[in-house]
């Protein structure tokens, strides 16, 4: 238990979060003084050491928008980790990563700030450290990769949207231990262009790149996901590079004919995609690790032939091996929760036919399993 939650109970007083809190502080680091967002879900009590989430912005934005565009706060609050938006630095007016851009001006020391946040979060609530992880839109996904090569001793795993890894990251890069990698880009990216530039590595060297260094299997397994939104000009190809060390995998999520936007955001900017959402999509690969690797699993992880049909157009069947209740939770593409209740047998029912045709996420005890709802 931290300072601050013993201080509390030695004079007296109930220490207990009884609604999320969106707090906004600042830290000074390098004689700056450097703001972020904290997103406190209610379920969060201080009782035990929960995950930490870094959602940094893309360039140019800041950490309000953030916290709005690439959304992981209905996740948290099922899922009950602390979720910290911070904010980039001011070069030329503009709000900023520092990630070795060529031709870039700008010194600020960005991982050291991260390293200096994670430390002054685990000093204020009961963290787990061994499982803070990053991601981020753009500017914000580039900023990921750099920690997963400058400060991986605290990061258990990444996930980038629209983000890559530049010269300077890719060439310099010092990853002190396997990292699992999820990466979500656009083919039709123009902002940060699929296939590279000067600037930019190729969305395809950055996988090989992390393929080499988790020493994963050379021949992935590739999957087209349904397109379940035909009117967004794109669909989903998920290709998974596993038996990495420890455990981790490297992974791609292409969005073929998608443009630099978040997958599933409500805000539907021209080229975003709708057949999956990034943040559920991030938060169920981050669920899977922490830093020394994959987690631990219940017996019917991994067992999707047990939850069929699966596209389903009406219900689906639950056929799983346990030992005592299950408690399920069936949530929308966004993070709403749809159905709960508990599996008494081995063998049980669960009715989707009013809903309508999307991807859903159903909660297991600890586990995270997609479902497609088709016509």
């Amino acid at each position: 238990m931290k300072y601050i939650t013993i201080l509390l109970l030695l004079i007296g007083f109930d220490f207990s979060i009884s609604a999320q809190q969106t707090i906004n502080r600042s830290i000074v680091h390098q004689g700056i003084q450097r703001d972020y967002i904290l997103y406190i879900p209610a379920i969060y009590d201080g009782s035990e050491d929960v995950p930490l989430v870094l959602n940094f912005h893309g360039y140019g934005s800041n950490a309000n928008q953030q916290m709005f565009y690439g959304d992981f706060r209905d996740i948290a609050d099922t899922e009950g980790f602390l979720l910290v938006h911070p904010q980039g630095s001011i070069l030329n007016g503009v709000q900023q990563w520092n990630v070795g851009f060529l031709g870039n001006r700008n010194k600020t020391d960005d991982v050291g700030f991260t390293a200096a946040l994670i430390n002054e979060l685990a000093n204020l609530y009961t963290i787990n450290l061994d499982r803070v992880y990053a991601t981020g839109m753009s500017n914000g996904g580039f900023m990921s990769f750099l920690l997963a090569c400058q400060l991986s001793e605290k990061i258990a795993a990444v996930a980038s949207v629209t983000g890559s890894m530049t010269p300077d990251t890719y060439d310099a890069c010092n990853a002190q231990q396997p990292t699992p990698i999820l990466q979500i880009h656009g083919t039709g990216d123009r902002i940060v262009p699929y296939n590279g530039d000067t600037w930019t590595r190729s969305i395809e060297d950055v996988i090989f790149y992390w393929v080499n260094y988790n020493n994963c299997e050379s021949s992935p397994t590739t999957a087209a996901l349904t397109d379940i939104n035909r009117s967004d000009g794109s669909t989903v190809e998920h290709t998974i590079y596993s038996g990495g060390d420890n455990g981790v995998t490297t992974e791609h999520m292409k969005i073929i004919g998608g443009g630099h936007t978040w997958p599933g955001s409500s805000f539907t900017f021209p080229g975003t995609n709708q057949d999956i959402n990034a943040s559920m999509e991030i938060w169920q690969f981050f669920s899977r690790f922490d830093i020394n690797g994959t987690l631990s699993v219940p017996e019917f992880e991994n067992s999707q032939e047990n939850i069929y049909p699966n596209p389903t157009n009406s219900k689906i069947d639950l056929s799983l091996n346990f030992s005592e209740k299950l408690n399920y939770e069936l949530f929308s593409p966004l993070g709403k929760k749809l159905i709960f209740g508990t599996i008494k047998s081995s063998n049980q029912k669960i009715d989707l036919s009013n809903l309508p045709p999307s991807i859903y996420f159903l909660k297991l005890d600890n586990q995270v399993f997609k479902i497609l709802k088709s016509n």
